[in-house]
């Protein structure tokens, strides 16, 4: 974790997001976790959690461990707390688990803003709302925030841009990254078929004044010049 801190001060970030996985083993020493961010000039923008959200049997089970997700997350300071996912169930996705989703969604964005977090819906690929669609049916279900991840969107098969336009009431976060045309490979920003500066239009027209988080899931390069490199294509956008 200490290599990981250096690395995206290194990079030139000034904070970081993380899975509350990687919180977990500091549960007994938060505030030594704490001191390490700030040792490195840095805050915590967010914390990412997911779960299954559609077989209301798990319910409890996964309150008590988003309870503790975000309690960890409030404890290091953070902003954002993101929530991805939603099962599909082998027979394919049912118009009632957008509805079962949706509501449960809804039971851990007010726990989230009971604790000070900024509560938000990060569509995935591979979960319950990966396309356009799939997304609609969701957020029509809940009042969530978006996390617009522009990546999965693209890679989902929507328009990043028309999606932040038609949630721009309630985009609650961003996440910017890449993508590959025909792999849906994720890359360094300005290194795939993304309108980044199209994206970026849309988030500002949507009055978005808040974190933004370069990610970069399975990139095989070397990762701390590919986040150097994500950041000068930023400081080259409005967004500098």
């Amino acid at each position: 974790m200490n290599r990981t801190l250096e690395s995206i001060a290194a990079a030139g970030y000034s904070g970081l997001e993380l899975f509350d996985g990687n919180l977990l083993p500091f549960e007994g020493s938060i505030d030594g976790f704490s001191q390490a961010v700030a040792a490195q000039g840095l805050a915590v923008a967010g914390v990412y959690s997911g779960g299954h959200f559609i077989y209301p049997d798990a319910h409890e089970d996964e309150l008590a461990r988003f309870d503790r997700s975000i309690a960890l997350a409030a404890a290091v300071g953070a902003r954002h707390y993101v929530i991805g996912g939603g099962a599909i169930r082998s027979s394919g996705r049912r118009d009632e688990d957008y509805r079962v989703a949706g509501e449960f969604l809804d039971r851990i964005a007010e726990r989230a803003t009971s604790a000070g977090l900024v509560a938000s819906y990060h569509p995935h690929l591979g979960s319950l709302a990966q396309a356009p669609d799939q997304i609609d049916a969701l957020f029509a279900e809940t009042s969530i925030g978006l996390c617009a991840d522009v990546a999965h969107i693209a890679a989902g098969g929507g328009d990043p841009v028309n999606v932040i336009a038609r949630y721009a009431d309630r985009l609650a976060y961003v996440h910017l990254k890449d993508v590959e045309a025909t792999t849906n490979a994720f890359l360094p920003l300005g290194e795939g078929v993304l309108d980044l500066d199209a994206v970026i239009d849309a988030v500002v027209e949507a009055g978005y004044d808040d974190w933004i988080t370069v990610e970069l899931d399975g990139y095989p390069g070397d990762q701390d010049a590919a986040a150097a490199r994500s950041l000068r294509f930023l400081q080259g956008t409005k967004l500098a």
